[in-house]
């Protein structure tokens, strides 16, 4: 069982302070779900993790032993998912499997998942948003990286393609420590062990929906 902890992490752009010595924690077999209204650093925190963006002050700790977010090897433990798409548009998805696995044992388990033969001849920028989203996860949940930063899976993608990623991640979670950040709320909380909500720069635990009305984060999405 792999742990990532991070520890007074802070950010702040200019005069906007997003979390202020703020701390998480995550262990392979469980999923954590990260909520907040735009602009309270969702992504940011999965940049910060990821190491593409630099945080004011951070403390990471992986299995024990402190790391640095932006060096190679910590990419090598943590697999991001941003909200936009990281794949080649004019490859065939055929073509693009290979890209990012390399071993056919790997590559097959890609090719013979749900719904993947009949979009395997089209290219990537054909793909409808759920299709693409749906290969982006499975190129990532068939990679070796014990983490996953998930940006908003659910975005926008057809309700088909929303129940085919729940069931996809909750086969990775026994293998996979997964933080989940979207704002279509009722697709992640199923899924989540731990929740918590940014907001007033800290991350507050959340425990269900209850919560996030009485923390005023329903009445801000329905703006």
């Amino acid at each position: 069982m792999a742990h990532l902890k991070i520890e007074a992490v802070s950010k702040t752009f200019g005069a906007k302070r997003l979390f202020i010595d703020a701390s998480l924690r995550i262990k392979t077999g469980e999923i954590l779900g990260v909520f907040g209204r735009n602009g309270s650093g969702k992504s940011t925190l999965l940049q910060i993790l990821f190491g593409t963006v630099r945080a004011d002050r951070i403390v990471g700790v992986l299995n024990a032993e402190v790391f640095d977010p932006r060096k190679v090897i910590t990419r090598q433990q943590i697999g991001y998912l941003p909200q936009f798409s990281f794949l080649p548009q004019f490859q065939k998805v055929r073509q693009v499997i290979p890209l990012f696995l390399e071993t056919g044992e790997l590559q097959d388990k890609v090719f013979y998942a749900p719904r993947i033969a009949k979009i395997e001849n089209q290219r990537v920028g054909q793909l409808s948003i759920g299709e693409r989203r749906y290969l982006e996860l499975l190129l990532l949940a068939y990679a070796p990286h014990p983490f996953l930063l998930l940006d908003e899976p659910f975005s926008m993608i057809e309700p088909l393609y929303k129940d085919i990623i729940q069931a996809l991640l909750l086969d990775l979670k026994p293998r996979k420590g997964i933080i989940l950040t979207d704002h279509y709320f009722r697709d992640v909380l199923p899924l989540t062990d731990r929740n918590i909500l940014l907001k007033h720069e800290s991350f507050l635990p959340i425990l269900g929906e209850e919560d996030l009305a009485r923390l005023g984060y329903l009445v801000m999405i329905k703006k």
